[in-house]
């Protein structure tokens, strides 16, 4: 399936700011939309939880202004239950039950889940479970019902991402290290599946989504990688669009796109509905593949044919190792996720069509570092949380459709 390219309206579209909140003394660790209700609940460092309702002069307004004993690192929201689970920064994760008004948060229990600090959390309704990771380096899973402890599993480098899927039990860990663990969870036990790893840097977002059944993972080497789980053929698409490393990642699974917020500030929204490739492996060769011109280190080549070293660039589309002099041009490929335009060689560049350079995502700049994102599919709301203590929230139906 060739690529279908975005419509020229649509790639000026831009999302529309409905209203932001300010107010935080430190900064906002997480925030979500309020389930059916124009509204946001805000976790933050200054040991505070508070939910936000819009009133009628359009201004949010605290319903809850709530002190915790120690600062928030994270939560989850479930909007069937509202029940609220937050992350503290002392090891703590303390649950509540939100009144159908949001005026009213009610203590239900706190679980010593972790030694330091709750990295996120993870309530799941269908299997009454509550999952962690924490910066003791353990992701735990607890029974909601009885408050108790099934079962740890010690990440060697250091969890900072968590996903879970219901169907097959399977849970998603991505570590410092750039590494992804997927354990298969049951009860009271758990059994390592498979581990791997794509980036340069450590993950720093994961998103998966079961009806493609293919995980997202986002890293601080400023990229994000489609691993198709689904299909056991081990394929990996790289997608390349931010300039700081990515912070978080939505999937809008019945348009098929992809919502990645990153330290740059920019939101940008992937089309998934086409048919993408892998970048090549970069391949070793002591002369350029194209001109056969030796590399810096091959000194017998250099002494042989009397001629200067130089230095080996790649072909971001062949992958083939060639010098700067058979590699001087530049293009994007957003086919395989490069939309800025990087090195190719020259056979390549006049190979690549006008319909390959094609963008393939749309870019919005927030305009402040955003931190974590949450999407509320039914209204095509995003909701962004930044290190400047500022929540924004976005209509995203211009660009999401």
């Amino acid at each position: 399936m060739a690529a279908r390219p975005l419509p020229a309206d649509l790639l000026t579209r831009q999302p529309l700011l409905l209203g932001q909140v300010e107010g935080a003394q430190d900064v906002v660790s997480m925030a979500a939309i309020v389930p059916k209700e124009e509204g946001l609940i805000s976790v933050s460092e200054d040991r505070t939880v508070r939910v936000w309702l819009k009133r009628d002069n359009g201004q949010y307004w605290p319903s809850i202004y709530h002190t915790m004993p120690s600062p928030c690192s994270c939560m989850c929201i479930n909007p069937e239950t509202r029940r609220l689970s937050v992350g503290l920064d002392n090891g703590t994760i303390s649950e509540f039950i939100l009144s159908e008004d949001y005026n009213k948060m009610t203590p239900v229990k706190s679980y010593q889940a972790h030694q330091s600090r709750v990295l996120m959390v993870l309530f799941v309704l269908e299997m009454e479970w509550l999952l962690s990771i924490g910066q003791d380096k353990l992701f735990t899973w607890h029974c909601s019902e009885s408050g108790q402890r099934l079962g740890t599993y010690r990440v060697s480098g250091g969890p900072c991402g968590l996903q879970f899927d219901v169907d097959t039990r399977h849970v998603f860990i991505g570590d410092h290290s750039g590494q992804v663990t997927i354990l298969k969870l049951e009860e009271e036990n758990c059994s390592l599946i498979t581990t791997f790893r794509g980036h340069t840097g450590g993950i720093t977002a994961l998103c998966w989504d079961p009806v493609q059944r293919v995980l997202f993972s986002g890293s601080s080497d400023h990229s994000i990688i489609m691993w198709d789980i689904g299909g056991r053929k081990g394929t990996a698409i790289e997608l390349q669009g931010h300039n700081d490393k990515i912070q978080s990642l939505s999937y809008v699974h019945h348009t098929r796109q992809l919502i990645s917020c990153g330290a740059d500030g920019g939101i940008v929204v992937w089309n998934m509905d086409v048919e993408r490739q892998e970048t090549p492996e970069w391949l070793d060769s002591d002369s350029c593949q194209k001109c056969d011109q030796p590399f810096f280190w091959n000194f017998k080549q250099m002494w042989d044919s009397k001629k200067i070293g130089l230095r080996q660039h790649h072909c971001r589309k062949c992958g083939k190792a060639v010098c700067g002099k058979c590699s001087s041009k530049r293009s994007s490929i957003p086919l395989m996720g490069f939309e800025f335009e990087v090195r190719v060689c020259d056979s390549c560049y006049e190979s690549i069509t006008d319909e390959e350079r094609a963008p393939t995502a749309i870019f919005h700049d927030s305009k402040h570092n955003v931190t974590h994102v949450h999407f509320d599919a039914t209204r095509v709301w995003l909701l962004t949380s930044g290190a400047d203590r500022i929540v924004k929230l976005w209509d995203m139906t211009p660009v999401v459709s």
